[in-house]
């Protein structure tokens, strides 16, 4: 076991926490900027609609590469307690199926994106004029998505190492490369949509091929070894559970974007699914740090539940959401006065700077509080507890908001999409807490 592993059952908790955190927060930022920079490039270069396109294709795409990122989550999960009971042999092993199972499952469903490309954006919600230029965008990114689905297997898997800067590094450089393609792309070349879709597959490769150079230097602790590849029933269906907790999650966030664009372009046309187009980048980046304090704690969690050390667990657990309340605050602030700005950097059209600055602003009301929920969820996963981790991760996605967004709309219109979020973020807020204080008082006494 390497001395930065050691740590995670060793380390301060507070510092251990920042030390994965911060590189987690920064990945996250600036991955996030894939997603951002695009919207901001077309919605200035190309138009509003260019922005409706990316909010309907973009979440097609993450659901076929989320299948690589709940095979990393739930591998790296094991791989955190195998490591804390000192068990490497498992970890070797758990790394060889992970990288099996998401090479052959996101090949797979890039040829069904393929082949059934325009059903499947209508059911996102391409409708209108908004279906030719949503083909274009996903016709090319499609090519890139098993590169984005390797890089979120490959990432939290760097992260159970205990090395974060790694995983930092790997999610910054297709945020660079996607920013000068786009530039050069759309703005130099004229490609306009095809070269926003070229820009983000290559910049999708780039992430993949950084991972996969880590994993066959030295700085890797787990190796590429294709024994491992060979794929045990035993340590698939541990993956398969822990990590199907993160696959249908997204698969609920699909949903939910189905159900979104279907109620906005019903009360509101086109305009108000560039709205949530942009209203959904901004969520991306600004809730970034909250996100990268609950991948930090991932780690740190496992290796010592695995490591059978209750007090550092629960002080973990506590930390954790200590900072992200705190991080959650300072976000919603920084919305509250700087709403109008935000919008301005995404469009100069008249109609999305009236209309989004209320949306965005009611979407984040209840910011400071959705750590609890995350980090809830987070620590069964960590502990390997499918069900619970399952079910407390469809709270928000699946079982609020997906009947909130489609029923309150009938009565309140567009507003009442836009009101789904902070109701039902309160709500699985509320039972997140409840169950996770049960569980600490039943499962992690001295």
């Amino acid at each position: 076991m390497n001395k930065l592993a050691q740590d995670l059952g060793t380390e301060k908790i507070s510092k251990l926490l920042i030390k994965q955190a911060v590189p987690a927060t920064i990945g996250i930022l600036v991955m996030s900027l894939n997603m951002i920079v695009d919207t901001i490039f077309v919605g200035q270069w190309i138009g509003v609609l260019a922005i409706a396109a990316i909010t309907v294709v973009l979440p097609i795409a993450f659901l076929i590469s989320s299948i690589g990122m709940g095979i990393g989550i739930g591998g790296s999960s094991i791989i955190s307690r195998a490591l804390g009971a000192n068990n490497s042999k498992k970890a070797f092993l758990t790394f060889g199926n992970q990288i099996s199972l998401t090479v052959i499952l996101a090949i797979l469903f890039v040829i069904i994106g393929n082949l059934f490309s325009v059903p499947i954006l209508n059911l996102f919600g391409a409708k209108g004029d908004i279906l030719p230029i949503a083909s274009e965008y996903f016709g090319v990114i499609i090519y890139g998505v098993p590169f984005l689905a390797f890089a979120m297997m490959g990432n939290p898997v760097i992260r159970a190492e205990g090395k974060p800067k790694f995983a930092m590094y790997a999610m910054m450089i297709p945020a660079v490369a996607n920013v000068l393609l786009d530039i050069l792309f759309i703005k130099v070349l004229d490609w306009g949509m095809w070269g926003a879709g070229l820009a983000t597959s290559i910049s999708y490769a780039s992430c993949g091929l950084y991972i996969l150079y880590f994993f066959l230097s030295s700085k890797s602790e787990l190796k590429i070894i294709p024994e491992n590849f060979k794929l045990s029933g035993k340590i698939v269906r541990e993956i398969i559970e822990l990590g199907g907790v993160t696959i249908v999650r997204q698969g609920a966030i699909s949903i939910l974007m189905i159900v979104l664009n279907y109620s906005l372009f019903k009360y509101g046309g086109e305009i108000s699914i560039a709205i949530f187009g942009i209203i959904n980048r901004v969520m991306m980046f600004a809730l970034s740090p909250v996100l990268g304090v609950t991948q930090g704690f991932l780690p740190v969690a496992g290796f010592n539940i695995g490591a059978a050390k209750n007090d550092r667990v629960k002080e973990t657990i506590k930390k954790a959401i200590w900072f992200g309340t705190v991080l959650g605050s300072i976000i919603f602030i920084a919305i509250l006065f700087l709403k109008e700005e935000i919008i301005w950097v995404f469009t100069n059209d008249t109609i999305l700077l009236d209309k989004t600055p209320n949306a965005l602003l009611i979407v984040f009301l209840v910011t400071p509080i959705v750590t609890m929920q995350l980090i809830g969820s987070a620590y069964f996963q960590a502990a390997g507890k499918a069900i619970p981790a399952l079910i407390l991760t469809l709270l928000k996605q699946g079982i609020f908001l997906i009947p909130l967004a489609y029923f309150l709309p009938m009565y309140y219109g567009v507003n009442g999409v836009w009101w789904s979020f902070p109701i039902a973020d309160s709500l699985s807020t509320i039972i997140t807490i409840w169950v996770l204080k049960r569980e600490v008082d039943k499962n992690l006494k001295h």
